[in-house]
């Protein structure tokens, strides 16, 4: 698999907003020869507050979605979080993805599958690397072989996230492309005001680890002004700073392969 970039907003705002950023994305990405997917969500299902943004509606999304893929020139991912949906959202994308709270959710895993699309199946904070045989083989199961697993860190008491060095090692024993949610691991959930916290500053740091360590890929939700951003604004990655830390990973690669 060649190396590969997940990346957009955390939630589709509006089209400008995501056509920028997949524009920005796609050039650095094209210049470190990245394979590029846009990613950003089209329903934000799992949120702590019932006042939280959860989208701008599910048709408008999807279809703001589809036509970044089509303009752009670049392939599409966005979440589901009920077996209805994945068959419809498939239409609109070229892979789907399984939220890490959802990652045991067998009905899920069976219509993501069962679409022929390609799964990036996240890795539960619960889980360690060695469980997610299940989720992986729950996909499989229905004559799917696109699975990929995305590591996103490990509950640490009831307000931070850990990422262990040795999680892509261990999940690349099952034989599939392990992808590094360098954003979701520097959360610090569980805040008592509802709104998930988190550093950024250690984005990078995740990330440059990862790639040190055999990751396939990165997911970085990014944003041209996160604080503004109307999901996780604690937690994505100035778009102005992407180029720096790709150069810098690619500089890793390159020198563990020459």
């Amino acid at each position: 698999m060649k190396f590969t970039l997940i990346a957009g907003p955390c939630a589709i705002e509006d089209k400008d907003t995501a056509l920028h950023i997949a524009k920005t994305v796609k050039a650095l990405a094209d210049k470190h020869d990245i394979r590029y997917i846009f990613k950003g969500s089209y329903r934000k299902a799992n949120r702590s507050r019932l006042d939280s943004f959860t989208g701008i509606g599910d048709e408008k999304a999807l279809h703001i979605l589809q036509e970044i893929g089509q303009e752009v020139g670049v392939e599409t991912i966005t979440d589901i979080h009920e077996s209805y949906e994945a068959e419809k959202v498939a239409q609109y994308v070229d892979h789907l993805q399984i939220p890490a709270f959802l990652c045991r959710q067998t009905e899920l895993l069976l219509a993501a599958g069962k679409t022929g699309k390609s799964v990036n199946i996240k890795k539960g904070q619960f889980l360690s690397p060695e469980a997610m045989q299940f989720p992986i083989e729950k996909v499989q199961s229905t004559g799917n072989s696109k699975v990929w697993v995305c590591e996103r860190g490990v509950t640490f008491g009831y307000s931070d996230l850990v990422v262990d060095a040795t999680a892509i090692h261990r999940l690349k024993a099952h034989g599939v492309p392990v992808i590094m949610d360098c954003t979701h691991s520097v959360q610090k959930p569980n805040k008592t005001e509802g709104v998930t916290g988190g550093d950024p500053s250690l984005i990078k740091t995740i990330a440059l680890s990862a790639i040190a360590t055999g990751a396939n890929g990165f997911f970085i939700e990014t944003h041209p002004n996160p604080k503004e951003a109307l999901s996780d604004p604690h937690t994505m990655l100035q778009l102005d700073k992407l180029e720096d830390l790709l150069a810098d990973a690619m500089k890793i690669k390159n020198a563990l392969h020459a």
